[in-house]
């Protein structure tokens, strides 16, 4: 009586050890710990089913032995093994003596680690089996059936361990994800107030936008070529938005950020331990845009290292984590951006070539600012829109002295210099007209007439898109929704550009 209240305390220590553990790695120990208090052992193993390749994967080993065969990750297939027959029969399995009766596929390696008995139990969740535990000594001989029975209660206590551990760790995973994701989220809330950005009339950019639209609704690798402050952000982000992928992650990487020694951890992940203080697992960005669109801007940042491992995911969709033994495999889409000329680095030694044409499948080239002047009088009145809305300021105009004043600019930032240049105009301003006062360049300037060009180009849009709306100016399909402006500022422009409807007079006969 006293060997069974013994039995039950220890028993009942086990099951308080194994559920107070968070992680894999101190559940092992723990687990190794407490079965030394069952039955003397030089070998312990445990085993994980995995249905997709109906094999075993060993999720942990320790052992005395100097010899090591069935290591950790080592995989079994079902199929005559040991650990198969006991997954298959929900029961215990002895080999008294493996030097003289191998029964399984894995016992000849049990004789080479110099084992003499083994014991294989179901690790029992309910009636649904995850693996096996898997106990070897040195001796020979049939255990106590006391102690087998001891054994198989610790094994279905152990199981539970183990599926309360991996349940609590893909809940963190989660929990992290969704952190990062909504770090993401915050950002992008960011980009998209200035999605509108992305219009214009001139040829070029109408090219680039007619691509995106043909590109979009593919899986095609895209690499977006331009110019700092030309928008390559937004157009992936358009790209996105056309495609399958939409309601997945869009996840940014500016590959030129990425700290020199962190860039294959960032992107790709690390397992705990891979390096000092890698305290716990990480997946990487890849792993987070899993579905969906991984954007790499200054992609001919990315170091050698990096780019190697980025092929591999762009050729199998295969991730290395740091550390890891095991690839992840995801399914992300890339759309790579940069202002640097690839093919110059390709000669230079600084990105690989293979690389360089798995990403040149579908390139889309932005123009700048400066080769589109026609856009600015469009691109300004969306900034001033916007900027009307977020400040609550009343209907905004700029001066014609400040058109002509940003029409003369070379404008090295592009549509982000623009944008920057109208926010603080726009906080600047004591009136509904706003004045850019800035000591701009003069060079590239373009001919005198530009200014009056420009102005026609904006009338005969706006023109048409009334005529297109049969002049309804108000509502949700009238003029001023489609411009992106409030309908007393389009008032305003028609007034001031001298839009109006033609009056038909009856013809008398």
């Amino acid at each position: 009586m006293r060997e069974v209240e013994t039995s039950y305390r220890t028993l009942l220590a086990v099951t308080n050890v194994l559920n107070s553990q968070r992680d894999t790695d101190s559940l092992w120990r723990a687990i190794t710990e407490q079965i030394r208090k069952v039955l003397p052992w030089e070998r312990a193993g445990v085993t994980l089913y995995n249905p997709e390749t109906d094999s075993f994967r060993f999720y942990a080993v320790e052992t005395t032995l100097p010899n090591r065969y069935l290591h950790r990750d080592a995989i079994i297939p079902k199929a005559g093994s040991a650990v198969g027959w006991v997954y298959d029969h929900r029961t215990i399995h002895v080999r008294p003596d493996l030097q003289r009766e191998r029964m399984f596929l894995e016992d000849d390696y049990y004789v080479r680690e110099g084992l003499g008995r083994m014991i294989n139990s179901p690790l029992l969740v309910g009636d649904a089996c995850i693996g096996t535990l898997n106990i070897g000594s040195v001796q020979h001989g049939y255990p106590d059936p006391a102690d087998l029975e001891f054994l198989q209660l610790v094994a279905t206590q152990i199981a539970y361990a183990i599926d309360h551990v991996r349940a609590y760790e893909e809940i963190d995973q989660l929990r992290q994800q969704l952190a990062r994701e909504n770090e993401y989220l915050v950002e992008e809330l960011k980009t998209t107030q200035n999605f509108g950005a992305m219009i214009g009339v001139n040829g070029g950019f109408l090219k680039a936008l007619q691509q995106a639209q043909a590109v979009g609704p593919t899986a095609t690798t895209v690499l977006i070529a331009g110019e700092t402050g030309t928008g390559k952000e937004l157009m992936a982000r358009a790209i996105h938005d056309l495609s399958p992928r939409r309601e997945k992650p869009f996840v940014r990487v500016n590959c030129a950020a990425l700290p020199m020694g962190l860039v294959e951890s960032e992107l790709f992940g690390h397992e705990r331990g891979a390096f000092t203080g890698a305290e716990q697992k990480r997946s990487g960005r890849f792993e987070l845009a899993n579905g969906g669109t991984l954007f790499l801007d200054e992609i001919g940042e990315m170091p050698l290292e990096a780019q190697a491992k980025l092929l591999r995911v762009l050729e199998d969709g295969l991730v290395d984590r740091v550390g890891g033994t095991r690839p992840v495999s995801v399914d992300v889409r890339i759309i790579a951006a940069t202002n640097a000329d690839l093919l110059s680095l390709v000669g230079a030694g600084r990105f690989r070539p293979d690389l360089y044409y798995r990403l040149h499948v579908f390139p889309i080239v932005l123009p700048p600012l400066r080769e589109r002047l026609e856009d600015i009088p469009f691109l300004v009145r969306h900034f001033l829109e916007g900027y009307r809305v977020k400040l609550k300021r009343p209907a905004l105009e700029l001066s014609a002295e400040s058109m002509t004043c940003l029409t003369r600019y070379s404008w090295p930032g592009n549509v982000r210099e623009l944008q920057n240049v109208i926010e603080r105009a726009v906080i600047l301003a004591r009136s509904p007209v706003v004045t850019v006062d800035l000591q701009l360049s003069t060079t590239a300037a373009p001919p005198a007439e530009s200014t009056a060009n420009l102005l026609e180009v904006e009338r005969r849009h706006i023109l048409c898109v009334l005529e297109s709306t049969r002049w309804r100016i108000y509502g949700p399909s009238g003029a001023a929704a489609q411009l992106g402006m409030n309908p007393s500022t389009l008032r305003s422009r028609m007034k001031k550009l001298g839009v109006t409807r033609a009056v038909k007079l009856p013809v008398s006969t």
